[in-house]
């Protein structure tokens, strides 16, 4: 069964390793964000799924067509912008994925067994990093408003938000799984799917 034929109350099931990889990459991209630079995050979902499981076996990155491609910049122009206000003008923030590296992971998933169920994207710290006039804004795993127009025009069934957040010298994250508002109702919230991170604990038997 594709996995965009699921339907919302499905579980999550994520590979540790595939997060441990998405966590390397978004606090290096962390580490970079200055007031700014919202330095975005972004990944695709690889895995499986089935009748009540989505598996995420591992994360596929990509370039950021933000600025270079045609249809990203029309879309933040004309549609990004006007409803989520002038922040969205800086080039720094969003993601859209080139379409070149999107076909590839999709090829390279197909070529597995695979396919694409979706995406995981990074929220930082941003009313504690961020400018002054934004610290009002208080980011987590919880979609935002752009995110849950973003997880309605993708489609995909998965949409995973990692949360870091930097105490001292210390990194933690928090994680949460939505699926996408339906297409009858779009500004209905995103429903939050249960999540599951596999730990390599070994089980007695």
């Amino acid at each position: 069964m594709r996995a965009t034929h699921l339907a919302e109350g499905c579980t999550v099931l994520i590979e540790d390793q595939a997060l441990d990889e998405f966590l390397e990459v978004a606090v290096g991209e962390y580490q970079r964000i200055t007031s700014e630079t919202p330095l975005p995050c972004f990944a695709l979902l690889v895995g499986s799924a089935n009748h009540a499981t989505f598996t995420v076996e591992r994360v596929a990155f990509g370039r950021n067509a933000r600025t270079t491609d045609p249809a990203a910049r029309r879309e933040f122009t004309e549609s990004i912008v006007p409803l989520f206000g002038p922040a969205y003008e800086n080039e720094t923030r969003g993601w859209w994925i080139d379409s070149h590296d999107l076909l590839k992971a999709s090829r390279e998933a197909e070529a597995d067994g695979l396919e694409i169920l979706g995406s995981v994207h990074m929220h930082p710290d941003w009313h504690r990093i961020g400018p002054p006039e934004e610290r009002k804004l208080i980011l987590s795993e919880r979609p935002t408003p752009m995110d849950q127009h973003v997880f309605g025009n993708t489609g995909w069934p998965v949409n995973l938000i990692c949360y870091l957040e930097r105490r001292g010298d210390v990194m933690y994250h928090a994680l949460a799984a939505w699926a996408p508002p339906s297409p009858e109702n779009p500004h209905q919230p995103c429903a939050e799917l249960p999540l599951r991170i596999r730990t390599n604990a070994v089980v007695a038997v």
